[in-house]
């Protein structure tokens, strides 16, 4: 009886060792595959895309990443999880945590002024991945996802490509230029552009080298010649960018609008009001997108833009030249206010003054436009409003992910990725009544305890007898 109970326990024992040993030689054997892994999450959220291997793998400089803290010192793990696949594919990227309390002049040094900035370096160029377009929210549901990939792959990108795409952004009649549109001109520099200002003011031609001109808010109309110089580049193979805003002495304007007939566009001289404004100002318009290859992503994810004081436009049917479509509309709702003046004077403005009148434009307002010519390629943005691309308001919900997705769709930029963003995991929440979690308790501190204490008791009990 002894002698079988030893061979009992012994074979007990080398089971267990067997098992142990297998599992260790599994693990070594496992960890030795360098850089194979399996992801076995729903949607496969922790796979890194066919772009950026491909990008990876094609990466010929070193790359420094610096992943600066958020507020509580850390880095958040999704973050230096993404970085370490990213090295594991091409150990030419390298990347640090830094403290952006205990380092301030490293942040300095690299204009981080944000919590968990990711600051990309090649070759001394930088371009920095601020936290709001990696963390993004969807404004219906709010969802939140992780847009860490599409963002970082794009930095690669932008700073591994040698060729660099002029821009001129026009002066001379009060418009923004790159100074006070500077975070404008940073995410177009860091895009691959070259950002330069050009007046426009008594010159004979638009610069050779210009792939597209940006006019945003002028203040004042065009001159004659500017107007001859800026027609011919239009009609030509040049591209505009050209933002609008609501200015005094507007409506007696001439050049500006020949410019904007050329395209098939008419500023329709009204200020979109909205009756039920989602943003609880009724000068303060959440449009509605348009389908289009610029506002398609936008839609998906519920990413919305906002526009402040936008004027009405409307397209020209009968331009055969140019086919636009509508990018940007106000609701069914607002309508537009053709009493501008009003709304430019130095006088408070009255309940009168705002009311809907019969002679108003109903909506929906057409707020924006893309244009093509007749080959189907990209000629022109125009756009009801330039506020969205000064410093305080680009950054704000989509406005900024509007922009960059007109300039890369006017400029054909192929290198302009589409990653999808991973969905963040969010906590699951029970309501549950308080005499709901006092049974939950009873249930997990006292009568499963019990069973399990009986369950063993029985099986002993019958081990003895036996």
């Amino acid at each position: 009886m002894r002698l079988k109970n030893w061979l009992k326990g012994t074979n007990a024992v080398v089971l267990s060792l067997a098992v142990i040993g297998i599992f260790i030689v599994l693990t070594i054997f496992l960890h030795s595959l360098k850089g194979v892994q399996w992801d076995f999450s729903k949607d496969k959220k922790f796979t890194l895309s066919d772009q950026t291997k491909t990008t990876m793998q094609q990466l010929k400089k070193d790359v420094h990443v610096l992943a600066f803290s958020n507020q509580g010192g850390e880095v958040d793990p999704e973050i230096t999880d993404m970085l370490s696949a990213y090295h594991k594919l091409n150990s030419k990227l390298t990347y640090e945590e830094v403290n952006l309390v205990k380092k301030p002049a490293l942040a300095k040094q690299y204009n981080v002024t944000q919590y968990s900035t990711i600051v990309f370096v090649i070759d001394g160029k930088t371009n920095l991945v601020n936290p709001s377009d990696i963390y993004l929210q969807d404004q219906t549901t709010g969802a939140q996802s992780f847009n860490g990939e599409q963002k970082f792959t794009q930095a690669i990108v932008n700073l591994s490509t040698e060729v660099k795409h002029p821009v001129y952004l026009i002066t001379g009649h009060g418009e923004l230029t790159s100074e006070t549109a500077s975070t404008f001109t940073q995410g177009l520099q860091q895009a691959g552009y070259e950002v330069k200002d050009f007046n426009l003011v008594g010159t004979a031609q638009v610069p050779t080298d210009a792939e597209a001109l940006i006019l945003l808010a002028p203040q004042k109309d065009l001159g004659d010649v500017e107007t001859k110089v800026l027609q011919d580049y239009v009609k030509g193979k040049g591209k505009l960018i050209f933002g609008l805003n609501l200015v005094p002495d507007m409506d007696k304007w001439k050049n500006w609008y020949a410019i904007l007939n050329t395209l098939g566009i008419k500023n329709q001289l009204s200020l979109a009001i909205e009756n039920n404004s989602k943003a609880g100002d009724p000068f303060t318009i959440v449009p509605e997108y348009g389908s289009h290859a610029i506002t398609d992503k936008l839609m998906e994810q519920n990413i919305v833009t906002i526009l402040q004081g936008a004027l009405g436009l409307t397209a020209d049917s009968a331009n055969t030249s140019y086919q636009s479509t509508a990018l940007l509309k106000s609701t069914a709702d607002s309508y537009g206010k053709t009493n501008i003046s009003r709304f430019t004077s130095q006088e408070p403005l009255t309940q009168a003054d705002v009311a809907e009148k019969d002679t108003d434009p109903k909506g929906p307002l057409d707020l924006a436009y893309a244009i093509q010519d007749k080959d189907g390629k990209p000629k022109a943005i125009v756009i009801g409003n330039s506020f969205m691309f000064e410093n305080d308001l680009i950054g704000q919900y989509g406005n900024n992910d509007f922009i960059m997705n007109s300039v890369g769709w006017l400029q054909e930029q192929k290198d302009q990725l589409t990653i999808r963003p991973r969905l963040v995991d969010m906590p699951q929440q029970a309501m549950i009544s308080p005499s709901q979690g006092r049974v939950i308790q009873y249930i997990s501190l006292i009568i499963i305890p019990l069973l399990i204490l009986l369950l063993g008791g029985g099986i002993w009990w019958r081990r003895r007898k036996g």
